[in-house]
């Protein structure tokens, strides 16, 4: 058996006598290479969740948008994807900075499917990658601690109504958000940030 249940794991599980049951998800679905299935899964998505942890132990949540394909599989323990321009916090980068420790959730909305990718993850300023990625600003890394599929039974079936436009395309100028052209936040944009430049399409 692992270790990866904790004390307070256990306490919930023997409260509602689902010990054994845990035993077996464990045995039967934990691992941390990746399937055939389970690569192809996860290069289709267009979006997963990220959660992080910060040096207080705060946890952070966040959503990762691309077009399929941007999260690429490296190898059978690892994936990776770009940091694409945000809101300039750097939440859940800067906690990767910290610890490392992500949980990454991918999710088919369409056929209700979903898939646990639990890591560590680190960041590569110059990752080889970078430049198969338009104007990414980094590539992160994560290699595998633990991967497993669970029910799906809660997910609500959605279909795609339109891809984001913002995701970046190679050859194609890619809009500014309208947040950005505020005249609450103008003042502090980065020298380099597209939102300066009064031609682009703003969205």
């Amino acid at each position: 058996m692992s270790d990866f249940y904790l004390d307070d794991h256990r306490q919930l599980q023997d409260r509602f006598d689902t010990r054994r049951l845990a035993d077996r998800m464990d045995e039967a679905l934990l691992h941390d290479a990746m399937t055939e299935s389970e690569k192809a899964f996860v290069q289709s998505r267009m979006m997963f969740f990220i959660a992080t942890v910060d040096e207080r132990g705060h946890a952070n949540c966040s959503y990762r948008g691309g077009a399929p394909g941007f999260v690429r599989v490296v190898d059978d323990h690892t994936i990776a994807f770009p940091n694409y321009d945000g809101n300039g916090m750097f939440l859940s980068m800067g906690n990767v900075l910290n610890s490392g420790q992500v949980g990454l959730l991918f999710i088919d909305f369409e056929r209700p499917q979903r898939m646990r990718f639990n890591g560590v993850a680190s960041i590569d300023y110059d990752d080889p990658l970078k430049a198969t990625y338009p104007e990414a600003q980094f590539v992160v890394r994560v290699r595998a601690r633990e991967i497993f599929t669970n029910c799906p039974r809660y997910i609500h079936k959605m279909k795609l109504v339109e891809p984001s436009r913002f995701v970046p395309k190679a050859g194609c100028q890619t809009p500014v958000p309208g947040w950005k052209t505020g005249d609450w936040v103008e003042d502090v944009l980065p020298e380099n940030d597209p939102a300066r430049d009064k031609t682009r399409e703003v969205l």
